[in-house]
């Protein structure tokens, strides 16, 4: 049984925290990463459960996106809002999914992080690029459970 604070150094939780901020420069949508020991649930029921608790689903334009890890499930999900679910190519969650895969296979779970954030803040500047007056509506430190 890990706990949760050694699944990423502090360096790699702030690399992390940089790339959501890079990622986010280019777009109005909001990129958030929750990681946890594990859940009883369904990992994409808990997924939404967090989206909810971290208010994602308030963002202005519905443009939020949350990847979320139970780490001794060896789970995890990547889910978005429907202002940006409804533009995206039908694959598009699976393609930055399995780009990520990659990565974890290699226990390499900062890079599949930062890659993870990275597709998904170039969906989202592609459909809501950063306008003049866009505010950073929520966080971009990591969150715990």
């Amino acid at each position: 049984m890990s706990k949760v604070e050694d699944f990423l150094t502090q360096e790699e939780e702030q690399e992390i925290v940089e790339a959501i901020r890079i990622a986010e420069k280019k777009t109005s949508g909001e990129i958030r990463v929750h990681i946890e020991r594990t859940t009883s649930l369904d990992a994409y029921d808990r997924a939404m459960e967090v989206f909810h608790e971290l208010k994602m689903d308030e963002t202005q334009l519905q443009n939020g996106v949350l990847i979320y890890l139970a780490v001794d499930d060896h789970n995890f999900v990547i889910c978005g809002d429907k202002g940006i679910n409804d533009v995206v190519e039908d694959d598009f969650w699976n393609c930055t999914r399995d780009a990520m895969v990659t990565q974890f296979k290699q226990n390499q779970f900062k890079q599949g992080l930062v890659d993870g954030i990275f597709r998904a803040g170039e969906q989202l500047k592609k459909y809501f690029p950063w306008q003049e007056g866009d505010s950073n509506e929520l966080s971009n430190e990591i969150s715990k459970g």
